[in-house]
């Protein structure tokens, strides 16, 4: 299989069962954004950080490729002329956000209280969280975005939520971990 088709040469891609679309269409954009957001994870797993979290991040990223599938998949696409589902064994389940919410839970166990807000930094490892957050963040809206036109599963966007949710707290475990420095903002007076 060729990697180049020259398909999208004019401007159209296809999404999932063929329909095509602009490259710049919201759900190209959304799951666009969530391939974004996987490749960051896979650099955050490439730091040296404790194998836990590695295993833990490839989840995650299995998961991202879930939400991709969903997200390029137009309602009227989801079952095939066959009555099977398009992605029969792919989807987002409550213990997939569950998995989340125990690692959270895990990670804040060993960590002081939030008394103030921190501003992104301290190291390298601890910045490449803050910006999948940022990114997750960013995946999020625009699968909010997609949603008030066409369907999204309303567990694929509670799924997003909760990992920049989970992004924020390991960047902190991180930050721990790595002894970073944590700066504290400073509004002004």
């Amino acid at each position: 299989m060729k990697v180049y088709t020259k398909t999208g040469d004019k401007g159209t891609t296809a999404l999932f069962g063929g329909t095509r679309v602009p490259k710049d269409h919201i759900r190209i954009d959304s799951y666009g954004t969530v391939d974004e957001l996987n490749s960051y994870i896979g650099l955050i797993r490439d730091q040296e950080i404790d194998s836990s979290y590695k295993t833990i991040l490839i989840e995650i990223q299995d998961r991202l490729f879930t939400v991709g599938a969903i997200l390029a998949t137009p309602q009227e696409k989801e079952v095939l002329k066959n009555g099977e589902l398009r992605l029969k064994n792919l989807g987002i389940i409550d213990s997939d956000i569950e998995l989340l919410e125990k690692e959270i839970d895990k990670m804040d166990e060993s960590l002081p209280p939030m008394t103030h807000f921190v501003l992104p930094g301290g190291h390298p490892t601890v910045s490449h969280c803050h910006i999948a957050r940022c990114i997750c963040r960013r995946a999020e809206r625009l699968a909010v975005h997609l949603s008030h036109n066409e369907h999204v599963p309303e567990i694929a966007i509670q799924y997003l939520n909760r990992l920049s949710d989970y992004l924020f707290v390991l960047a902190r475990k991180l930050s721990s971990d790595l002894k970073a420095e944590e700066v504290k903002w400073i509004p002004r007076k």
